[in-house]
């Protein structure tokens, strides 16, 4: 199985707690003979390492230096992260299994891959935009809700740590509860169960 992973934290940047979550994550793939290859965002690093692991990271930058919000600086890197997902695409022989997608910041490349080239993506999820603002419904939010929705939509699954987190896309967005499949991050099964995951995506795309 070969995989592409997209995050925009992963060690040695650090935001928040997805970097090390991720990275937990990949190394314990890579344990499992998974080909895996990341692509996230560093503007002081960028081009190809290859860990211990075996992990392959692509770090990008923005080809555009100034913004006025997240929004632009997101589509803007969305372009970057796609143009390295291809190259990787084209590298292996055009034989990548699935996307997986750490929150909302790269869906839309996620989305022109999927149509593209016909890689199918799952959408996990780190938190909503309903939880991370206060203002989550005035117009430069739900430009950002938009882009979950859309996520949500073109996935072929939805990965979520809990079941609340389960109910609460299916509250707030309605998808459908067969889509999403909870993998907690606690439990000795944890690693199995993304594959499990990600050998599902790969058949529902077929």
């Amino acid at each position: 199985m070969r995989v592409i992973i997209f995050s925009w934290e992963y060690p040695p940047r650090v935001v928040g707690q997805l970097s090390e979550y991720v990275k937990a994550l990949t190394t314990q793939l890579a344990a499992s003979k998974v080909d895996v290859d990341i692509v996230t965002y560093d503007d002081s690093s960028t081009g190809l390492t290859q860990e211990p692991s075996g992990v392959k990271t692509m770090r990008v930058s923005n080809p555009v230096k100034t913004h006025i919000g997240v929004l632009t600086w997101v589509l803007t890197l969305n372009q970057e992260v796609e143009r390295a997902a291809t190259n990787i695409y084209y590298d292996s022989g055009k034989k990548i299994d699935v996307i997986d997608v750490y929150d909302w910041h790269f869906i839309p490349a996620a989305i022109t891959l999927k149509n593209g080239l016909d890689i199918p993506f799952i959408y996990s999820v780190e938190s909503l935009e309903d939880h991370r603002s206060p203002t989550a419904q005035s117009s430069y939010n739900m430009s950002i809700k938009s882009i979950e929705w859309r996520g949500f939509y073109e996935a072929t699954k939805v990965n979520v740590k809990s079941q609340w987190m389960k109910e609460e896309i299916i509250r707030i967005y309605n998808v459908p509860p067969e889509k999403i499949a909870v993998a907690p991050t606690n439990q000795d099964t944890w690693t199995s169960n993304i594959l499990k995951l990600y050998n599902s995506a790969g058949e529902v795309a077929k």
